[in-house]
């Protein structure tokens, strides 16, 4: 019983997998039209090459506001190595977001690793610092470590929803309405001369600064 349990269970994941993604992906860009939008961009104008930072639950629409910016950017994000990251790095692949598997506890010194040899051909490296599992809007230090080690500007996207679901999940995840206005938030972070702790805490205030 135990052995079929686990072949139906593996059955739905490849089902999942296959089937969720177009239609996650489908949903996101008829939700993207339908919003009236509205850009803010603070600091500093779009950066060729960033790392590019937002919270989990925001990446509904996140990852859209990104490649409507940054169209022609060559983008990988760092996605957790569970069920759940390999859904979302299959939704992103739409986007023509590739994925760097690992997190900040699992296989974390090989997904930084790569993210850097990302970064130095020349990719721009998308990560959710309280991903995978939170807790919701912590500041983990791949995103500060990157951009310390690269001398890389962090590009924030927040947004602000006018009317909108919130789900139960630890992360809060957001989805606006259809047909709602969208107060978008861009930011460009320097890191430049600060200490971990100090370019952290510097950071997450930045992005707990336009967020719901």
């Amino acid at each position: 019983m135990s052995t079929l349990k686990q072949r139906r269970k593996e059955l739905a994941r490849h089902v999942s997998i296959v089937v969720f993604p177009p239609l996650v992906y489908v949903l996101m860009r008829l939700l993207w039209w339908s919003y009236r939008k509205r850009y803010h961009f603070r600091d500093a104008p779009i950066m060729d090459q960033c790392i590019a930072v937002t919270w989990h639950g925001e990446l509904l629409i996140s990852p859209q506001v990104y490649k409507a910016l940054r169209k022609e950017s060559p983008t990988s994000a760092i996605i957790s190595q569970h069920f759940n990251g390999e859904l979302i790095a299959r939704v992103l692949r739409f986007f023509g977001i590739k994925a760097l598997r690992g997190s900040s506890k699992r296989g974390a010194k090989s997904v930084l690793i790569n993210a850097i040899k990302a970064i130095y051909a020349g990719e721009s490296i998308m990560i959710t610092p309280d991903g995978p599992r939170g807790p919701r809007h912590s500041m983990s230090d791949g995103a500060v470590a990157l951009a310390l080690r690269s001398q890389l500007p962090i590009m924030v996207v927040n947004y602000r929803a006018k009317d909108y679901w919130q789900l139960g999940s630890w992360d809060r995840f957001m989805i606006p309405k259809p047909f709602t206005s969208l107060e978008i938030y861009h930011q460009i972070i320097h890191l430049d001369g600060m200490e971990k702790n100090q370019a952290k805490q510097h950071l997450q205030t930045a992005m707990n600064r336009y967020t719901h």
